[in-house]
């Protein structure tokens, strides 16, 4: 296990937990992230859950961690972010109702009462273990109450006797509490000459304090009388009852109560659903819900947990508290680049270092964009702002995300700021410049085992100009074998993936290091006028030799936006 990033150890921190619930924020870089989206996001959850009273910060990611990434993790010991790719409402984001589930074995009545005193007109049944055996609705109890002549409801649902003494909060004189009623109907012990013909062996049978009756109704071989009115047993009858084997209960009820009583015993898992049963995981998108909440006249719905076990229940009425889902946004600032659903979340903040794009919040945020060469470089000076020293492991990241971004600080988006920024954290990781440098991009060089889909997502944005959109990606070697490997993968792969993401463009970079150049593969109709014009260059076979160009911010898209823009004049 690598070392927790992002939880919270400030001490009032926790204090304030125990007192208030904290809101849960996800800090979250850009789709297909590089190195500078991930590691900031988890330098930025480490800042701010150690200065923060006010919620409870996650670093997230948007997509695949490239090579280069998980070098860097497994490098300084740091667990990955958990993947988030959409951050529309979900169930989880509602007041789910908390209603505990109930136990198979309880009877129809206490159910009703369970029901009308929470007010609520559906329970769930659960296992042992918490997992969802059915439900059971107030329509349901009341369709096993009219149905008035099944007497042998009690044996067919193999009732404990101890449901039935809840119920007729009754007193056990004869018998075993323990025991199950699996035969026999209920019937009314009037006359001993109506019960001779009526009795049969295995019934039970409800008297009053007529002794003829109680005593014939044992003959007759009942598996139970229930003694009514709160009627005194006489010793005799009891006497009887253990040598025949029948159970004595004694009520407080008078016979027709406790007539109507009876039946009530019976366990819900008798009477409830367990058919095609409308459920939700807490991962269910709102939008879905609303959808089969509409087509039915269910009033309640059961709830799953992230393991699959019930953890309450939700109505439409629900699904007008919504709790949007928070968030801070690093490393970007443009809604193609962002996680989907991005318009019904909350975006508190956004720390970039990229040019502005068409992003709009519903409220005012904190907006942070520095013209420096990292989103990391930004973070650091708040770190100093705050008077708070990263963590070794911290530095190491943010250490990795400049040099990545910059490209050990060759790119032309590079700036002082960067280069001071990161000798300092090289300082707190431990860590010498060229050598780390050196191992982290052969790491994201590596082609063992990558397809080309791999290699082409591990940086590839998407990027517009009026109705013009298109694809850029970047790959950065160190070798002119490592590059034209890639490229050989990467070149035949183009339409497809222009196809797979609806663009009618798109270019890739194949950058190398060392001779501070790099290879413009692209694909699309237009695409080889573009940067015919862009980069005053004759493309051949499909690539454009680009000598000087390594930055795909400051020197690829600005000319390309150029030429798009003239195009469409």
């Amino acid at each position: 296990m690598g070392k927790d990033a992002v939880s919270p150890k400030d001490k009032k921190g926790k204090e304030h937990m125990a007192t208030k619930p904290m809101r849960h924020i996800n800090i979250i870089g850009h789709q297909n992230p590089d190195t500078d989206s991930i590691c900031s996001a988890l330098a930025y959850a480490w800042l701010k859950n150690r200065g923060s009273l006010e919620g409870l910060y996650e670093a997230r990611r948007a997509g695949h961690i490239n090579r280069e990434t998980r070098f860097v993790l497994q490098h300084f010991g740091i667990k990955a972010p958990r993947l988030c790719t959409d951050v529309s409402p979900q169930i989880k984001d509602i007041d789910i109702r908390k209603q505990a589930g109930i136990d198979g074995e309880m009877s129809v009545r206490a159910a009703w009462n369970l029901m009308r005193d929470v007010e609520i007109d559906t329970l769930c049944i659960v296992d042992d273990g918490g997992a969802l055996q059915g439900l059971i609705t107030i329509k349901d109890i009341a369709d096993a109450n009219m149905d008035l002549f099944d007497t042998a409801v009690l044996a067919a649902a193999n009732t404990r006797c101890s449901n039935l003494l809840e119920t007729l909060e009754a007193e056990l004189v004869v018998g075993n509490a323990d025991a199950r009623i699996d035969s026999g109907n209920i019937c009314i012990g009037t006359s001993p000459e109506i019960m001779e013909e009526l009795v049969k062996p295995g019934d039970l049978v409800l008297v009053s304090n007529r002794y003829e009756a109680q005593m014939c109704a044992i003959d007759c071989g009942a598996r139970a009388i229930i003694v009514c009115c709160g009627s005194a047993v006489p010793r005799t009858i009891v006497a009887r009852a253990q040598e025949k084997g029948c159970a004595v209960l004694a009520t407080p009820y008078d016979t027709y109560a406790a007539a109507r009583l009876t039946s009530t015993a019976a366990p819900v898992r008798h009477f409830m659903r367990t058919k095609e049963l409308l459920k939700f995981s807490v991962n269910t998108p709102i939008e879905d819900a609303r959808k089969v909440m509409a087509s039915v006249r269910h009033r309640y719905f059961p709830i799953l947990d992230e393991n699959g076990k019930y953890c309450g229940v939700v109505s439409r009425r629900n699904l007008l508290n919504l709790h949007r889902k928070q968030l801070i946004l690093v490393d970007h600032n443009e809604r193609q680049q962002a996680v989907d659903g991005l318009e019904e979340a909350d975006i508190l903040e956004i720390i970039d270092h990229h040019r502005i794009g068409n992003l709009e919040t519903t409220g005012p945020v904190y907006f942070r964009n520095v013209p420096v060469g990292c989103t990391a470089t930004i973070l650091y000076q708040m770190y100093g702002e705050q008077g708070m020293t990263p963590s070794k492991e911290i530095a190491g990241l943010l250490l990795s995300a400049i040099l990545s971004d910059t490209l050990m600080f060759r790119s032309p988006t590079s700036t002082p700021q960067d280069e001071a920024a990161a000798q300092e954290l090289a300082a707190l990781a431990g860590e010498d410049i060229p050598t780390y440098a050196e191992q982290m991009f052969e790491a994201g060089a590596d082609l063992t085992g990558r397809d080309a889909e791999d290699v082409f997502r591990s940086d590839f944005k998407v990027f517009s100009r009026g109705d013009a959109k298109f694809g850029v990606g970047q790959s950065i070697y160190m070798t002119d074998k490592s590059r034209a490997a890639a490229e050989e993968l990467v070149g035949p792969f183009l339409p497809e993936a222009s196809r797979r993401e609806g663009l009618p463009m798109i270019f890739y970079m194949f950058t190398d290091m060392k001779t501070q150049s790099t290879d413009l593969m692209y694909c699309g109709s237009i695409a080889e006028q573009i940067v015919r014009e862009a980069f005053h260059v004759e493309p051949k076979d499909g690539k454009a030799w680009l000598p000087g160009v390594v930055s795909r911010k400051k020197q690829l898209i600005p000319p390309l936006l150029a030429a798009l823009q003239a195009h469409q004049k």
